[in-house]
């Protein structure tokens, strides 16, 4: 039987990278190589032509308002291949700054702009900047989970009726106003979360595997286990320093 493999590709990881975002696809490079799972990482640089064909994971991390500016004049023109990879179940990650932008306004500068227009969802400018640690309590997987990370965001987003990755435990969230966190959108994944995120939540970086391999394999998947203890006390004490 062919090794199985999974391209994992990441978005202008020269402009974005602001929260040490590359230790996402670390994660999800090295949790595949251990379970025996071919793990190849394209990168696009701001210069490069984008071809998300063939990609199985796609990661968007944060960066400066004028550095997301770019990222997003880049992305426009390729709105429709990448709302058909959504449509048709890719997986895709995107945190702190890329989060709205995959909605259909985001905020840069202090300006509402267009957004990618992904998923229906919306952004706006907040009355202040929220910065913090955040605990969100998640049923992404299935089953009932914490998942932990770092915001620091001025946009506030609003799902209208798209379901959230989670609800807040501690922390800020979409909006500041409800108790909403991230959105979840087929096998899209949008968050203010960073810090990196995937080190912290090694069972959220296990689910956006398992939906690579399923929609690349068309099979059920279950992962092998890991002895996660070093993650799983780290993320243990997070949870019992931030939620009071």
């Amino acid at each position: 039987m062919e090794p199985k493999k999974i391209v994992i590709g990441h978005l202008f990881p020269d402009l974005l990278n602001m929260y040490s975002d590359a230790g996402n696809i670390k994660a999800l490079q090295m949790r595949l190589l251990w379970r025996g799972i071919e793990a190849e990482v394209r990168s696009f640089y701001a210069d490069d032509e984008i071809d998300i064909s063939g990609v199985d994971i796609l990661f968007v991390g944060g960066g400066s308002d004028r550095e997301q500016r770019r990222v997003l004049d880049k992305l426009l023109p390729l709105r429709e291949k990448l709302l058909s990879y959504v449509e048709a179940g890719g997986v895709m990650l995107a945190v702190c700054g890329a989060y709205p932008m995959v909605g259909k306004t985001c905020v840069l500068s202090g300006e509402t702009v267009e957004g990618l227009g992904l998923v229906n969802i919306y952004s706006t400018a907040g009355e202040k900047r929220v910065i913090g640690n955040v605990v969100i309590e998640s049923s992404v997987t299935g089953e009932s989970m914490t998942i932990v990370g770092f915001e620091n965001h001025s946009s506030m987003t609003h799902l209208e009726d798209n379901t959230p990755l989670g609800r807040l435990l501690c922390g800020h969230g979409n909006n500041d106003a409800d108790d909403s966190c991230g959105i979840v959108y087929k096998n899209l994944i949008g968050t203010y979360l960073h810090g990196p995120l995937l080190p912290k939540n090694p069972k959220l970086t296990d689910y956006l595997i398992t939906k690579a391999l399923q929609k690349k394999y068309g099979e059920e998947v279950t992962l092998a286990p890991f002895c996660d203890k070093a993650e799983e006390t780290a993320h243990a004490y997070a949870v019992k320093r931030f939620v009071k």
